[in-house]
């Protein structure tokens, strides 16, 4: 292929395409629609905060609109799905263990998730829980009881706990299944007896192998982007390398002075973006967890969006709220959204609505944010969408009479 040109809208509807997230779906969605999708994605970040649904479960909701989100538990507890430590803490296809069991077979290296202190100094503790595990099968950390009548370390952890993820992440453990999303964990051989570590590939041909699955997921791909997506360590492979072999797409973005990389089974659709034949009609909100906007530097040199995460900043200091979800509109991130989901009282809270400066708006912009609105709160099982701020507040003005024409304020 003629090395490509594009330009910075081609490259956003490259990366939307790659990511499943270019055009709503027309098919109601099945199960094995959410296997697809994080394969697409390569992984799929895991978090708690459940403000609004959990990060994994809105990350799916975004690519798949209504679906069942017992599916995702369901190909875990199934085998068809893993935990590990990829992005962060994430469900990762199972045919792709063997990309992380490196890692596994090095824990010291992977910083705070491993303690090899806690290991040498309690191994008579640690064997013990693995021992429990082995006698009782798949256990969880609220099995244990408390006895130390405290606090301590690593988030307040008991004992066990702290065992429970160091082998974890020394992958002696793995998670068989969530109960109410805690995990459950049982011996790496029984969840997974399919696996040898004579099956286990060079680590030269595991980074190689992580630099193209990255490439694949994001579509359109700086050099400098790649390590994030895994979290991989030096050395990187040089993508110029894979270039010279075949195995990478180089192509350019016009007013970048980095070049791009695109896999080759996204050659076509690199083609079609390029001709201007890719059009982004998708409107919806995003997770902070999604991958379109967990890289900081990737969301502003790709869409001109400043994201960061506040739930960590104490309140007084937060510019948009507490876990602000990203507002993705025909191609564009245009704002960000502090939700809150009351179940119980069916109503979904816009606590704080803000549009990115310069962000022109229209009836139709104003009737797919409102959709998009909508359709999120109902899956969360919130028929009532209340509207507290917005900026700016003739957007509000418009918003909320859109809303309540559709019956929802």
């Amino acid at each position: 292929m003629t090395e490509l040109t594009m330009t910075p809208a081609a490259a956003r509807a490259l990366h939307l395409a790659a990511q499943g997230m270019l055009q709503p779906r027309r098919a109601k969605a099945v199960k094995e629609d959410v296997m697809a999708a994080i394969r697409a994605m390569g992984v799929l970040q895991i978090d708690t905060i459940s403000v609004v649904a959990r990060s994994p479960y809105l990350v799916l909701w975004s690519r798949l609109g209504d679906y069942d989100p017992a599916w995702l538990d369901q190909h875990l507890a199934e085998g068809r799905l893993f935990e590990y430590w990829a992005h962060e803490a994430c469900f990762v296809p199972i045919e792709h263990y063997g990309l992380y069991r490196h890692r596994m077979l090095d824990p010291s290296a992977m910083g705070w998730k491993y303690s090899a202190s806690w290991m040498s100094e309690r191994a008579a503790d640690v064997a013990a829980v693995l021992a429990h595990i082995r006698a009782n099968g798949p256990t969880r950390s609220s099995d244990f009881e408390r006895s130390d009548g405290k606090s301590g370390a690593w988030w307040g952890w008991k004992s066990e706990k702290r065992s429970l993820e160091a082998l974890f992440t020394a992958g002696q453990l793995m998670i068989a299944r969530r109960h109410n999303f805690q995990r459950v964990y049982d011996l790496a051989e029984r969840v997974h007896p399919a696996w040898h570590d004579s099956r286990l590939a060079p680590l030269p041909d595991t980074r190689r192998e992580l630099v193209l699955q990255a490439v694949k997921a994001l579509g359109v791909c700086k050099a400098a982007w790649i390590p994030d997506y895994h979290r991989t360590r030096r050395p990187h492979p040089d993508p110029e390398q894979l270039v010279a072999e075949g195995a990478l797409l180089r192509a350019s973005v016009t007013g970048w002075e980095a070049p791009v990389y695109i896999h080759p089974n996204h050659g076509e659709l690199a083609q079609r973006a390029a001709a201007g034949d890719l059009s982004a009609s998708v409107t919806t909100l995003l997770s902070p967890f999604d991958p379109i906007v967990w890289d900081r530097r990737r969301a502003l040199e790709l869409f001109g969006f400043d994201y960061r995460l506040e739930c960590y900043t104490p309140a007084p200091k937060r510019q948009y709220g507490y876990f602000t979800l990203p507002i993705l509109r025909r191609g564009a991130l245009v704002g960000r959204v502090d939700a809150k989901a009351h179940r119980r009282a069916g109503a979904f809270e816009i606590k704080s609505l803000v549009l990115e400066p310069g962000v022109r708006t229209s009836a139709l912009f104003c009737r797919d944010i409102a959709a998009a609105l909508l359709r999120c709160a109902r899956w969360h099982g919130c028929p009532q969408v209340t509207l507290t701020q917005a900026s700016p507040a003739v957007f509000g003005a418009q918003l909320q009479a859109v809303l309540a024409e559709l019956g929802t304020c």
